[in-house]
C-alpha cells in the first residue's frame, strides 16, 4: 500500500507507543464492586404516553389561549344623527335637534 508521509509517521508513533507498554505496566484485574445500574431507559409505551400527554396539553393550551376575544364595548346613549333644517337658508352649519328634557323632577330617596 502507498501511504502518505503523515500516515507513515502516525503509524510509526503508535507502534512505538504500543511496544513501550508491557505486562508490568498494567494493573491487576479486579472484580467490580459497585452495584449494577438499575436505571433503565423508558420503554416505547412510556414514550408514547408522554408524547400523547404533550399533544393533549398543547391542544388545550392552544384552544384556551388562542380564542381570546375582546370584551364588548360599553353601551352608549344614542345621539341624534339627523340634523334639523336650518332657519337660515344660506347657513353652512347644520343645527342639531334639541334633546328631550323630563318635565317632572326625578323621585328622591324615601
Amino acid at each position: 500500500m502507498n501511504h502518505s508521509p503523515v500516515e507513515e509517521r502516525l503509524r510509526a508513533a503508535l507502534s512505538a507507543r504500543a511496544d513501550a507498554v508491557g505486562p508490568a505496566d498494567l494493573r491487576p484485574l479486579r472484580p467490580p464492586t459497585a452495584a449494577p445500574r438499575t436505571h433503565r431507559l423508558p420503554t416505547r409505551g412510556t414514550l408514547a404516553a408522554l408524547l400523547a400527554l404533550a399533544a393533549v396539553a398543547a391542544l388545550v393550551f392552544l384552544t384556551v389561549h388562542g380564542t381570546r376575544t375582546r370584551p364588548a364595548e360599553p353601551a352608549r346613549s344614542p345621539a341624534p344623527t339627523v340634523d334639523a333644517p336650518s332657519p337660515h337658508a344660506g347657513s353652512a352649519t347644520p343645527t342639531p335637534l334639541p334633546t328631550a328634557v323630563p318635565s317632572s323632577p326625578a323621585p328622591g330617596p324615601r
